[in-house]
């Protein structure tokens, strides 16, 4: 089961994987279409990009989580450009553990070496990109040490319920350089927008607990 919003890499995967005697069920290029596949299909395993429509965050990796949920045995390998740090470390921690793995494209040096990846999740191992183990780490230790010390005292503001009207006079700043310091924030803390949280409260959530 494939799920890729790209359709010249979409397809291309689907040829690669048929030349070495896989089957690929499904190939979608949604998170909807990827859930309905996998209730209809019932696959060996998935292969998953992380940002496909609607929104291209971090939908695909978000559906896979939700199928480990409902199906801990089901293995997922992760194909992507990211590390959607949000959910890659529930979808590592899910099920037990096995079955699972997630691979940078641009790391993948060797077509073998992507199709070795593939066999071990499928047979229940866990393939982990060294750079998703490294920035997962480093995430845990400290969610803001990315942030620049102007981007700390501007979410430092921000707990204080301050507005980006008050925070640019307290530093100076036009509303539009507030502005672009909390997009960096967010983005920094990958808080993706999403209709069901509030991202300015989870990034003051972040300051807190650090």
């Amino acid at each position: 089961m494939l799920a890729e919003d790209s359709v010249l890499l979409r397809e291309g995967l689907v040829g690669l994987l048929a030349r070495f005697g896989h089957q690929v069920v499904a190939a979608v290029g949604d998170a909807e279409a990827l859930r309905t596949a996998v209730a209809e299909h019932d696959p060996d395993i998935v292969v998953t990009d992380v940002r496909m429509p609607p929104g291209l965050q971090d939908e695909g990796l978000r559906a896979a989580v939700a199928l480990r949920a409902r199906r801990p045995s089901l293995p997922v390998l992760v194909l992507s450009q990211y590390v959607q740090h949000s959910y890659a470390a529930e979808l590592l921690d899910s099920g037990d553990g096995s079955g699972v793995g997630y691979l940078l494209k641009d790391r993948v040096g060797q077509v073998e070496e992507f199709l070795d990846a593939l066999r071990r999740v499928a047979d229940g191992g866990t393939v982990v990109d060294p750079e998703v183990v490294r920035q997962l780490l480093r995430r845990r230790r400290d969610p803001l040490e990315r942030l620049s010390a102007r981007e700390r005292e501007v979410l430092g503001l921000i707990a204080e319920g301050r507005s980006n009207a008050s925070i640019a006079r307290e530093l100076v700043v036009s509303e539009a350089a507030v502005g672009k310091h909390i997009g960096s924030i967010l983005s920094k803390l990958d808080l993706p927008p999403a209709e069901e949280t509030h991202r300015r409260v989870l990034a003051v959530l972040a300051f807190l607990r650090a």
